[in-house]
């Protein structure tokens, strides 16, 4: 029976908390559900298929605010990735990268579904924040020198998901909606253990 390292185990949690976050038509019997504000609301967070918001009338326009800022951030995570996949050299970032990639596909559709598409907050959440500052550095995943992608993308990737995990963070204290403050507590863990593995690395 093959042994399981300690990368494959942190990629394995790295998985599971993004399937754990999942779209809107299957959620865990744990995850906690939010309150909602009216008879509508319940009927709103209660509604199935990925296209639908989950409790879109609970949410508060800083809930609003930090799901379409994390669309924006998990699309860049995608490009940065997608960059330079074929690339890496390093087989442990290779499989890290993969799974950052799984994790963050998951994670964007429930986040979709979740977003209001009318009423107050759509405006916000049709803004997905593109370009998220970080344009140069994509510039240096694509200009950087075979030798060098693996180191480049360790360090772009581990500031843009710190990045993250500090929103994530920032958003358990002041969001309104429970799975969505859910959500920032696991997207607060997987990144924190994404930054601590990618500065790790030799």
């Amino acid at each position: 029976m093959p042994r399981r390292t300690p990368l494959a185990s942190v990629v394995a949690a790295l998985l599971l908390i993004g399937a754990c976050a999942g779209p809107p038509t299957s959620s865990p019997p744990t995850l906690p559900q939010p309150a909602p504000a009216s008879p509508a609301g319940s009927a709103a967070a209660g509604s199935s298929g990925v296209g639908s918001a989950v409790g879109a009338d609970a949410m508060s326009g800083i809930d609003v605010v930090f799901l379409s800022t994390m669309v924006g951030h998990s699309e860049r995570t995608l490009q940065i990735v997608g960059l330079v996949r074929d690339r890496v050299r390093d087989e442990t970032l290779r499989t890290l990268a993969a799974a950052i990639e799984a994790t963050e596909g998951d994670e964007l559709a429930a986040m979709r579904g979740w977003l209001p598409t009318t009423g107050p907050g759509a405006s916000a959440a049709a803004h997905h924040h593109d370009g998220h500052g970080d344009d140069a550095a994509l510039d240096r995943l694509r200009t950087a020198p075979d030798a060098d992608v693996d180191s480049v993308l360790r360090e772009v990737l581990a500031d843009h998901q710190r990045s993250a995990a500090d929103l994530a963070r920032s958003h358990v204290g002041v969001g309104r909606n429970e799975r969505v403050r859910d959500l920032a507590r696991r997207i607060e863990q997987s990144r924190t253990a994404e930054v601590e593995l990618l500065r790790g690395t030799p």
